[in-house]
């Protein structure tokens, strides 16, 4: 295999901010459009910008939701659409950038938008009685598209609350959650998943982060390998180029892994 070679670009993106968007805690998704817009959010002013690839800011506006800390694109019938993962609450500045009091009483929720910001569909709290107790704090959301062969299903990781990974029907109706205990153990901050298209036949990679590891299942839910205990530190998210997967760490480290799950490189190892 050839290894890939990376440059920084630095200053991408670069805009005139407000005060807001400059003291904002920054902790939002990315993902790329179809035909290669990248998608972002400003936390501070819960704005979604688009981008060219060039980072000239191309659209945005103003969504109704507290953080756009998960966001998935998706192409329905030719056209393109956001999945927003909204964990509920946000560290703020005038609490020194903790979360103010109450947060932790927040529940979150994932909601479907079209790229204008036209509201398209709700998902509601999954029926599971963990929530009874804890609050419903969504961060990934993941989608077995129709364009690619599946059947619409959404899957929407919990990582701030209950530590659950949940799956919806394409309109909306919850199914089913898993919580890894069939596989490596129950999950710890499941941050971010994403369905793996590189094999003949696709897979669920939910980034166990307090863990250490990443666990692998199939579209059912069924428990099929755990692995990376000896390559991370706090895997976070994904993203899938041709057939390398990067996964994203807590503390600012890629690693660029192959089809079989071996390290080819991290970036930004120090």
């Amino acid at each position: 295999m050839i290894t890939p070679n990376y440059d920084w670009v630095d200053n991408w993106g670069g805009r005139d901010q407000t005060q807001e968007s400059l003291s904002g805690w920054a902790h939002p998704g990315m993902a790329t459009t179809s035909d290669g817009r990248i998608v972002s959010c400003d936390s501070g002013s819960s704005e979604i910008l688009v981008y060219s690839q060039d980072g000239d800011l191309i659209q945005s506006w103003s969504g109704n939701f507290t953080d756009a800390h998960g966001i998935t694109v998706v192409n329905d019938d030719g056209k393109d659409y956001l999945w927003i993962a909204d964990n509920g609450s946000k560290r703020l500045p005038e609490f020194s950038y903790e979360y103010p009091p109450g947060a932790e009483n927040k529940s979150g929720m994932v909601r479907k938008y079209d790229l204008s910001g036209k509201s398209i569909l709700d998902l509601s709290t999954p029926d599971h009685t963990d929530y009874e107790q804890i609050r419903y704090s969504p961060t990934s959301i993941a989608v077995d598209e129709t364009r690619f062969g599946g059947l619409g299903d959404v899957w929407v990781a919990d990582g701030y609350g209950a530590s659950l990974v949940h799956k919806f029907n394409a309109q909306g109706e919850y199914i089913l959650s898993i919580d890894g205990s069939e596989g490596s153990g129950h999950f710890s901050c499941p941050h971010g998943i994403v369905i793996d298209r590189r094999k003949t036949n696709p897979e669920l990679y939910v980034a166990d982060r307090a863990n250490g590891r990443i666990q692998v299942f199939d579209l059912n839910g069924d428990y099929l390998r755990t692995f990376g205990e000896d390559l991370f530190t706090k895997p976070s998210e994904f993203a899938i180029t041709e057939n390398l997967m990067v996964v994203a760490e807590l503390e600012a480290r890629l690693a660029i892994l192959d089809l079989e799950d071996n390290l080819v490189r991290y970036l930004f190892p120090d």
